[in-house]
């Protein structure tokens, strides 16, 4: 999910260019980017898109950014959106686990109502001072949370921090994929906001991958390329990769501990991360047929 293309619910003439476009993930918006007059026929537009063919058959990582579970829309939104074919809801403002529990167990009945077989995912927001504080907390309260994603705008803004202030972003980033990694799932980086500022989402985005996000969210289609750029494993990275998952096979065949490859000692640590670079590698079809065959994928 290396770029993921925030779509408006309320903007039906856009969900067929957005199903065309190369993000890796769309995430259809019922929640900022539409007015709450709006939300009722937004929340209707969406449910019938999601039973359309070209939705049930896209290759992509379909999202819906539901109303915050405090909001009266919450409910409706869930029970329109919990469909085939959804592989995460994206649950804005959490402030205690309890309020991921209620989002999941909302999220299961809607799936039973609607006849969903396949769980969809939680993605939580973590964009205020506490959910960042207790990031990790809401990422353990319950088995569906998939992913935590980074809003830095709602969390700086009130705080009168600069957006653009290096520092407090790198600490932000920094303590959304520590919470992360404690428990198990992913990190996602915030959008930017100046859509003509190519440089600078290219800038945050190296940033973001640099601290271990797997992707950035996009506010326009002009940065869907940046971002696949950016989050792409160049060349050299992935043969590095091959080259560490073919000596481990080997050192682990002849129980050596710690080795050498391409003048870096390795040991596990660094074969863990060595396979899930190769396993994206061959999810982006970057693998060669020789790189694919040394590693048996």
């Amino acid at each position: 999910m290396r770029s993921k293309l925030f779509v408006p619910a309320s903007r039906p003439e856009l969900f067929a260019k957005a199903l065309a476009s190369d993000a890796d993930a769309l995430s259809f918006d019922l929640e900022d980017a539409v007015a709450p007059e709006r939300k009722p026929q937004a929340r209707a537009d969406l449910r019938a898109l999601l039973a359309t063919d070209d939705a049930l058959a896209s290759d992509k990582t379909l999202i819906v950014r539901v109303n915050a579970l405090s909001t009266p829309h919450f409910a409706a939104d869930i029970d329109a959106v919990a469909r085939a074919g959804v592989s995460l809801i994206n649950l804005p403002k959490p402030e205690h686990p309890d309020d991921v529990r209620v989002a999941a167990e909302t999220l299961e009945a809607a799936e039973r109502a609607n006849g969903v077989t396949a769980p969809i995912g939680l993605l939580l927001n973590v964009e205020s001072p506490r959910a960042l504080r207790i990031a990790a907390e809401l990422a353990l309260a319950h088995p569906r949370v998939a992913g935590l994603q980074l809003g830095l705008g709602d969390l700086f803004e009130p705080l009168s921090i600069a957006r653009r202030e290096t520092a407090a972003i790198q600490q932000a980033m920094f303590a959304l994929r520590i919470a992360a990694g404690e428990a198990n799932v992913f990190a996602c980086d915030t959008a930017f906001a100046n859509i003509k500022d190519a440089d600078g989402f290219r800038a945050e985005a190296r940033m973001a991958r640099a601290f271990g996000f797997i992707g950035k969210s996009c506010i326009h289609p002009s940065q869907i390329a940046i971002a696949n750029e950016v989050f792409r494993p160049s060349d050299e990275d992935i043969a590095h990769a091959v080259r560490v998952v073919v000596a481990a096979r080997d050192a682990d065949a002849k129980g050596i501990g710690a080795y050498v490859v391409d003048g870096r000692m390795i040991d596990p640590p660094f074969v863990e991360r060595a396979r899930m670079l190769v396993a994206d590698a061959a999810r982006l079809g970057l693998l060669t047929e020789e790189q694919r065959a040394s590693t048996g994928i």
